[in-house]
C-alpha cells in the first residue's frame, strides 16, 4: 500500500526558521508610522518669533485707522471764581461709546486678516504658531492704543481749555475705556485660525505597515 502524493500543510507555528520581512526604513513608502511629522521645534519657534514680531507691528496701523476714524468727544470749558471747569457739550451723546466701539471693530478686522494670512503661509500650524498670533494680537493692540492716545488730542484737558478759551468747544483725548476692547484682536485670530484649521488643516496620514507573510 502506498502513501499518498498530497505534500504536508506548512507549519504554522513561529518556527526559528521562518522568515519574516524587516520593517522599511524611515523615507520608505510603507514607513508612514516612524516618520517625523512636521518641521523641528528650533524652526517652529523661529518661525513664531517672526509671526510675534510681524503682527505685533501690524498694531501701527491700527493705531492710525483708530486715530483716524473714531468719533471726537466734544468738550467745552468755563470759567467760575477763577477755576475753570470742563464738562461734556452733548450729555447724551453716544460719542464716547463709539470710540471702543470703532476699535473693537478694527481689532476683529485685524484678527481676521492676520489669521487668514498665518494660515495661508503656514498651513499645518502648531501650537508655538498659535501661540504667536494670540501674543502678536495682544501686543497690536497694547501699541494701537498707545500710539492713538499719543496722536490724538491733548490728554491734559485743564490746558487744553485755557488754551482755546472760555465756551470754545475742544475734542477730549481719545482713552480706550473698556480695556477688554484690547483683547478682541487675539481673540478673533485664535478663533479664526482654529476654523481655518479644522477646516482646510492638511490632515495626518494614516500609518501604514507592510503586510505580512
Amino acid at each position: 500500500m502506498t502513501a499518498p502524493l498530497t505534500p504536508p500543510p506548512p507549519p504554522h507555528d513561529n518556527s526559528p526558521h521562518q522568515v519574516w520581512q524587516a520593517p522599511p526604513p524611515a523615507g520608505e513608502p510603507g514607513a508612514g508610522a516612524y516618520e517625523q511629522d512636521g518641521p523641528g521645534m528650533k524652526t517652529e519657534l523661529r518661525e513664531a518669533a517672526v509671526v510675534t514680531v510681524a503682527v505685533a507691528l501690524g498694531g501701527v496701523l491700527l493705531g492710525l485707522l483708530w486715530w483716524w476714524l473714531a468719533p471726537h468727544v466734544p468738550l467745552v470749558a468755563d470759567e467760575i471764581d477763577k477755576n475753570w471747569v470742563v464738562y461734556l457739550k452733548d450729555t447724551e451723546g453716544e460719542q464716547a461709546v463709539g470710540v471702543d466701539g470703532t476699535f473693537i471693530l478694527l481689532g476683529l478686522a485685524f484678527g481676521l486678516v492676520s489669521a487668514v494670512a498665518v494660515f495661508l503661509l503656514r498651513r499645518r500650524g502648531g501650537v508655538p504658531l498659535v501661540v504667536a498670533l494670540g501674543l502678536g494680537g495682544l501686543l497690536g493692540s497694547l501699541l494701537a492704543w498707545r500710539l492713538g492716545v499719543w496722536l490724538g488730542p491733548e490728554s491734559d484737558v485743564l490746558a487744553h481749555a485755557r488754551a482755546v478759551g472760555k465756551g470754545v468747544t475742544f475734542s477730549a483725548p481719545l482713552k480706550l475705556s473698556a480695556k477688554g476692547a484690547l483683547l478682541a484682536w487675539p481673540l478673533a485670530g485664535l478663533l479664526v485660525h482654529l476654523g481655518l484649521t479644522a477646516l482646510f488643516g492638511p490632515r495626518d496620514p494614516e500609518p501604514t505597515f507592510p503586510q505580512q507573510p
